[in-house]
């Protein structure tokens, strides 16, 4: 089929390539790069958006904040929300470089940034991370010949080891209830809640009366899996609904909350209290301290959101629910 004058075209590359079709606009006369696809339908697609929506690209001249702006419209809304998340707020570490064009940009202006965040390896890892895809999508539009992001160095993901709270530290985190966000310690460490799941928890999926939490992702047997809400921390979920504006259970400043600001918020907390522990250790403390308390493998599973072989169709009955709140309410400590 003949693309009409000026509409653009899309070409396969010699090679042996993950995306072979070259997509090129036809409004600026130019021939410019806009993308690579998979299939040919895939690149008419491509074409047919940027014709009803033309993308305003000077390649010489695109700023850094330009280009951000345009990968946010273009190819960060195909990302999970907590990668775009943690992308935007990487981007709050890069504005010295928004007014300049970004095939001046080279990798120790971008290595700056990471290194004068004053932030830890995930913040730094988020860096690195943005200005690899904005190094991949300047390379599709033809903005720069190299990825200088190929060169950056974050800090290091630090070793550890899953370690459990102990009794003496589960103590000492009640005895600071009263800090800011300890009340979040709690809650992992009495539902199990992964901390992606906690932060997606919205109010609306609390009963309070009936005693339960609906929430949970990432696995099959852990989408929507019902958690009883142990007696324990009935206040802290209490209060948190209370004082909701943005309609989720946890927040920040009314709006919210992402990974990376959460990380910041335990990082203090961690140093506080004198202890090293990852939120994901929470999880391991709850699952271990039922199971030291004798509780039902089955309703472990089903709580935690993990599959088991005896947990059939995830249907939760009154008898369902009792069992699963008599099994949580076994952690007396």
């Amino acid at each position: 089929m003949k693309l009409p004058n000026g509409y653009g075209t899309v070409t396969k590359l010699s090679g042996n390539r993950r995306k072979p079709y070259v997509v090129k606009e036809g409004i600026s006369g130019k021939q410019k790069p806009i993308g690579y696809t998979a299939t040919r339908e895939e690149g008419l697609i491509l074409l047919a958006q940027y014709n009803n929506d033309p993308w305003d690209i000077q390649t010489d001249k695109i700023t850094f904040q330009e280009l951000y702006k345009l990968w946010l419209e273009k190819r960060a809304v195909k990302l999970g929300a907590s990668n775009q998340s943690s992308l935007k707020s990487a981007y709050k570490h890069c504005v010295k470089l928004e007014k300049v064009k970004y095939k001046q940009i080279k990798s120790y202006q971008m290595q700056d940034c990471i290194d004068s965040c004053g932030k830890g390896y995930s913040t730094q890892g988020a860096i690195k991370n943005l200005f690899g895809h904005l190094d991949r999508f300047a390379m599709e539009l033809d903005i720069i010949s190299k990825c200088c992001s190929d060169l950056l160095t974050s800090a290091p993901i630090p070793e550890t080891s899953k370690e459990i709270f102990t009794d003496e530290e589960v103590a000492r985190i009640w005895d600071n209830q009263k800090l800011e966000w300890v009340d979040s310690i709690l809650f992992f460490l009495y539902t199990g809640f992964r901390i992606s799941e906690m932060i997606d928890l919205k109010t609306e999926t609390v009963d309070l009366e009936a005693g339960t939490i609906t929430g949970g992702t990432k696995t099959a047997a852990g989408k929507n899996r019902l958690v009883p809400i142990h007696s324990k921390i009935q206040s802290i979920v209490q209060k948190r609904i209370e004082q909701s504006k943005s309609g989720y259970l946890f927040e920040y400043n009314g709006k919210k909350l992402n990974q990376t600001q959460y990380r910041e918020f335990w990082a203090g907390i961690m140093d506080k209290l004198e202890m090293q522990h990852t939120p994901h250790e929470c999880r391991h403390t709850f699952r271990s301290r039922l199971d030291s308390a004798g509780a039902n493998k089955v309703c472990i599973d089903r709580i935690m959101g993990h599959k088991s072989k005896g947990t059939g169709e995830r249907v939760y009955t009154h008898k369902n629910i009792e069992e699963l709140k008599m099994n949580i309410e076994l952690i007396t400590n």
